[in-house]
């Protein structure tokens, strides 16, 4: 009798804890795994910083006298191979690049006008370009002959290094005849590098 006694007992506890156990069973089961982690922010893009367009090349600005040359030269070879034709927004420079462009503004007028250097010259003290007469025209400068300007150009690396490799070429020394002894004093002459007649 003490034996069913603690038979009833042990059921009637296990009854008990069976909704228990069960409940905790279906809770495992039924219950999904959490979530991973989300993964770590990516790190921010390095900044990009652009870099100068180095093709562009450095402005150049330079104010002085200009002149223009027209009809006289018309047909003649200018320093690039061209044809020379006064009609033609054209001049030259004693130091800027060949083929570059330059933007030439008359400071008496305010007018400006584009050109393109396709020849050497002017070859006179003080003056830093030579327009053609159709460039000359646009700025008003046919009348007075002489004038003014800023010029801005813009000259590429590559030329910029040539160009001062030429400023820093030496005047060449004509090769003369040895001196006769007289009782004056020698004098050597310097020829200039001339790129066309003007």
């Amino acid at each position: 009798m003490a034996n069913s006694r603690s038979v009833r007992g042990f059921l009637a506890v296990i009854g008990l804890l069976f909704p228990l156990l069960l409940q905790g069973c279906s809770g495992l089961l039924s219950r999904t795994p959490p979530p991973p982690p989300p993964p770590p922010p990516a790190p921010p893009a390095p900044l990009v910083e652009e870099e100068p367009d180095k093709s562009q090349g450095k402005k150049v600005e330079q104010i002085g006298k200009a002149s223009w040359y027209g009809p006289h030269h018309d047909g003649k070879e200018t320093a690039t191979g061209e044809t020379f034709d006064p009609d033609e927004l054209t001049a030259a420079s004693p130091t800027l690049p060949l083929g570059s462009t330059a933007v030439v503004t008359n400071l008496e007028t305010g007018k400006s006008v584009k050109v393109k250097i396709n020849d050497r010259g002017p070859y006179v003290k003080g003056r830093k370009i030579d327009l053609s007469q159709a460039a000359a025209r646009k700025i008003g400068l046919t009348h007075k002959g002489v004038a003014r300007v800023k010029i801005v150009s813009t000259v590429p690396h590559k030329a910029r290094k040539n160009l001062a490799r030429k400023r820093r070429a030496p005047t060449q020394v004509a090769q003369e005849a040895p001196p006769v002894a007289t009782g004056a004093p020698v004098q050597s002459s310097v020829q200039e590098g001339t790129g066309s007649a003007w």
